[in-house]
């Protein structure tokens, strides 16, 4: 599987879970409409797009946990609702795919952040990231 194709799978997660997150939907109900008929995107895109979303889904209270432990200044429900599931992603992956090193998890994460998130975010979600995946090391 390449790096565009995990990217893009990263991008598709995060957008289910804004669609859970900002539409109150359950997870059947997002993938009921997420995958619209004539969208052609290749089964290992949607493939690990789907296990993505499916782990921080069931880790997302110890997900939203990490973030207000590690958020100073920040409740969960103020952060911008793209942040905030950008952030559900990436410490879904870091959970979820051991196998995935931390460094490559952050580093997506902001080049999305990038993509999708305000200018100011970045130092945002870098700092939390680290923060997070710090937490989660072996002591």
């Amino acid at each position: 599987v390449s790096a565009g194709t995990r990217r893009k799978s990263r991008e598709l997660a995060m957008q289910m879970l804004f669609q859970a997150d900002i539409g109150k939907q359950t997870p059947e109900q997002v993938r009921a409409t997420f995958w619209r008929a004539g969208d052609e995107v290749e089964p290992e895109v949607r493939g690990f797009a789907e296990d993505l979303f499916r782990v921080a889904i069931l880790h997302q209270e110890k997900i939203d946990d990490l973030l207000v432990q590690n958020s100073k200044h920040w409740r969960l429900e103020r952060m911008p609702a793209v942040d905030r599931n950008l952030l559900r992603m990436a410490v879904g992956e870091m959970l979820g795919f051991k196998s995935t090193p931390f460094p490559i998890v952050i580093n997506e994460a902001l080049e999305i952040g990038r993509r999708y998130s305000a200018p100011e975010s970045i130092n945002f979600l870098n700092g939390m990231l680290d923060a997070i995946a710090r937490s989660l090391l072996p002591k």
